[in-house]
């Protein structure tokens, strides 16, 4: 485990829990959210919050098994999953398989050899450190899109 990286999963873990400088935090905009105003799409042709938290959760573990050395890809289905069951107990489930990939994204970054980091990044032509990166934006432009979709 390395300062570094320690410092890397610090960042991801404020976008996600807060105290962020760039405004609410991914699980403050969620928190509290119901089902039906997260499977709701109020702008056509654009992915409800629901779509899009699974999508997250989709490319934290696509980031967790790339530093494991597997050269994944997702299949368009994968990459954005339809939902099919909406109710409040699958909106619960989406919300904890959120969480639980967060939690072993960071871990597998503070567990990552910091040698490594610019090192080509599984089945990719970029760092290991340019895809955590990237992971952490990435978090965070869709929070900026579900800020978008949550306002009345």
């Amino acid at each position: 485990m390395s300062n570094g990286n320690i410092h890397i999963a610090e960042q991801l873990r404020l976008a996600y829990e807060g105290e962020a400088w760039h405004g609410p935090a991914l699980g403050e905009l969620l928190a509290g959210m119901t089902a039906e105003r997260a499977a709701a799409k109020p702008i056509h042709n654009v992915h409800s919050i629901w779509e899009i938290v699974v999508h997250i959760t989709a490319w934290q573990d696509v980031v967790r098994r790339r530093l494991a050395g597997e050269a994944v890809e997702l299949t368009t289905e994968e990459d954005w999953s339809v939902v099919n069951d909406k109710s409040e107990a699958a909106w619960k489930d989406t919300i904890t398989l959120l969480e639980q990939s967060l939690n072993k994204l960071i871990k597998a970054i503070t567990e990552f050899d910091e040698a490594r980091l610019e090192s080509t990044a599984a089945g990719k032509e970029y760092s290991n450190r340019f895809m955590i990166f990237g992971a952490l934006q990435h978090n965070l432009y869709h929070a900026g899109q579900i800020a978008l979709l949550k306002k009345p």
